[in-house]
């Protein structure tokens, strides 16, 4: 292993490195070769030179040759070759490493498929890895998705999954369905998400087809975060479901994509009586109606048998033939999984438990001990 003495500059030893001289040199003509096939401010082409960059760097083995220092004079050597051009910081260096180095699961045996994906990315013709097996068809969208979102936000997402492959694939797929901005990924990075989603425990399996039931376990989430919720000491359902109508942009959120807000205490009109369901949405990714139930106390199994006869109750009046079953899903203040999952298993509409998370109360009498708009008022023209 060669390593840099003090007393030597690092530059000197790596520009007499023949290898590295060769190396600088391909880096540039492979630079202006994506800028001759289209403008390199697009993403596909920057993340594919970036991902190669990456690749070559790992595989040459620099760092260990040289430290620390090779990303500082690969930065400098980079400019000098290509004056003008952004983007080869030390730093983003760096990130181009740990991009390559993140997301090589996703060749593990599968490298030959996933380069030729990779070499055709930005040609119309698009390699038919696709059309070869459902496993192809999952790699194939997920290098698609890898290669679409902006490099800001891979950096963000490098920086906060520290090394976690899953989490790290989880939030680019988020990302891409969702649409986020930088702000909205980061809000999302700083949470729990990844541990929460498609955690609720349910009967999806056994009561829904195959696709339907995946897709509505993915939609889930356990707990439920409803950190925005501003709620008193000994509040009670109404006061949650006040809380969440008020805030229902922020509601739509944590629900997750696809959620239409239908209404509160919906009215179900059955035989001679009638009777309100808490929340009901309709999600457009499952082309079905979800009904929502609020408890706050810890689950218990007859909270389902209300749950049920309000699914079955929607499936009844409102369901289409264009609509898939109705979806219930009971959000209480804790519960024990088994017992959960043995009540939901005696039911045969499809209904997941979730728990909620609050991180703020407010005394009861908070609000009365507040001043009025007309007191402050007053006090203002009393201190004129």
């Amino acid at each position: 292993r060669i390593m840099a003495k003090k007393n030597i500059d690092l530059s000197v030893i790596l520009h007499d490195d023949s290898d590295y001289k060769d190396w600088l040199i391909e880096l540039k003509e492979r630079f202006y070769s994506h800028r001759l096939k289209a403008s390199f401010a697009t993403n596909g082409y920057l993340l594919d030179f970036y991902w190669k960059l990456g690749r070559d760097i790992e595989a040459k083995q620099y760092t260990n040759t040289y430290g620390s220092g090779f990303y500082k004079n690969l930065s400098q050597d980079l400019k000098n070759e290509m004056p003008g051009v952004k983007g080869f910081s030390p730093t983003n260096l760096k990130y181009m490493s740990y991009f390559y180095k993140l997301y090589t699961p996703l060749f593990a045996n599968r490298r030959q498929a996933a380069d030729d994906f990779i070499e055709g990315l930005n040609d119309s013709n698009i390699p038919q890895l696709a059309e070869q097996s459902q496993n192809r068809q999952q790699l194939a969208d997920d290098l698609k998705i890898l290669f679409s979102i902006p490099w800001d936000h891979h950096c963000r997402i490098i920086t906060k999954c520290k090394g976690n492959f899953d989490k790290a694939l989880f939030f680019v797929r988020k990302t891409w369905e969702n649409n986020w901005g930088r702000d909205a990924l980061l809000n999302w990075l700083d949470t729990d998400l990844y541990e929460r989603d498609g955690k609720a425990v349910t009967n999806f399996r056994s009561t829904l087809p195959a696709v339907q039931s995946d897709l509505a376990q993915q939609l889930t989430k356990d707990p439920y975060q409803f950190d925005f919720l501003n709620l008193r000491e000994k509040f009670d359902e109404r006061d949650i479901e006040n809380e969440l109508v008020n805030n229902v942009t922020r509601f739509l959120l944590e629900l997750g994509k696809g959620f239409s807000y239908m209404g509160r205490q919906f009215r179900l009109e059955v035989g001679q009586q009638e009777f309100f369901p808490d929340l009901l949405f309709y999600n457009a990714h499952l082309h079905a109606y979800v009904v929502i139930e609020l408890k706050v106390q810890s689950f218990h199994p007859s909270f389902l048998g209300q749950l049920s006869f309000y699914v079955s109750t929607i499936n009844h009046l409102f369901k289409t033939d264009i609509d898939n079953p109705t979806i219930g899903l009971l959000i209480c203040k804790d519960k024990d999984n088994v017992v959960a999952k043995y009540a939901l298993e005696s039911y045969k509409e499809p209904m997941g438990i979730s728990e909620y998370q609050l991180s703020k109360l407010f005394p009861k009498d908070f609000k009365s001990s507040m001043p009025t708009i007309e007191e402050l008022e007053n006090r203002l023209k009393n201190n004129n």
